[in-house]
């Protein structure tokens, strides 16, 4: 069988090359790019995110990354998220008193968590729905996480026509998103590319989907 094509996409937001690698491995041909028609012909699209929420926001804007990663979702194709990659789909994120616009693909807001240690760095165990995608075969694993923000709240109500979301819980002073699978539209807050052959098996789980 043909390996499926995943296009990362290259907007200036942080060393994205583990993940290019952590893909080849599960079986994709990748390429790191930010050529609109490439993104669009790929199979999957990878959003990648490192840094402050307003940062990632202000360069995948310049890209006109919003548009490119709407018209997939319109079409039906696969976009997975990835840590700040994940937040930006919500509408909006706070952090250190300045509030962005995300990309609304989300309702709801990325704010600190509430814990007694900052950032949240480092493996941890993760509630996943019973039918979810992304971790069949993966109940008992650990993932990598290197944050201090997060959506504490799912409030996207259930379209009747559209399989109803699977959302993915994790705790660190308080619970938070983790992984959230919507359609063509998945995110992972954790380093799947980080989170060794877990998360390799994760990547495979999406590229299946494809």
């Amino acid at each position: 069988m043909a390996r499926p094509t995943v296009a990362v996409f290259d907007y200036g937001s942080g060393n994205v090359h583990s993940a290019v690698k952590a893909l080849e491995k599960a079986g994709a041909d990748v390429s790191l790019t930010g050529d609109r028609k490439a993104i669009q012909a790929a199979d999957g699209l990878l959003v990648p995110g490192v840094g402050a929420f307003a940062a990632v926001m202000d360069a995948l804007d310049g890209a006109r990354g919003g548009e490119v990663i709407e018209r997939r979702l319109a079409g039906g194709r696969p976009v997975l998220g990835i840590c700040v990659g994940m937040q930006i789909m919500f509408e909006r994120g706070i952090e250190r008193g300045v509030e962005r616009e995300g990309l609304g693909e989300w309702p709801g807001t990325v704010r600190e968590l509430d814990a007694p240690v900052l950032p949240h760095m480092g493996w941890n165990t993760v509630e996943a729905p019973e039918d979810s995608v992304l971790f069949e075969g993966l109940r008992d694993e650990r993932f990598y996480f290197v944050h201090s923000y997060g959506a504490t709240e799912w409030t996207l109500d259930p379209m009747p026509q559209f399989a109803k979301p699977k959302v993915t819980w994790a705790t660190h002073g308080t619970r938070f998103v983790a992984a959230a699978e919507n359609g063509p539209l998945s995110a992972t807050q954790f380093h799947p590319e980080k989170s060794g052959e877990a998360g390799i098996r994760l990547l495979s789980n999406w590229l299946r989907t494809l």
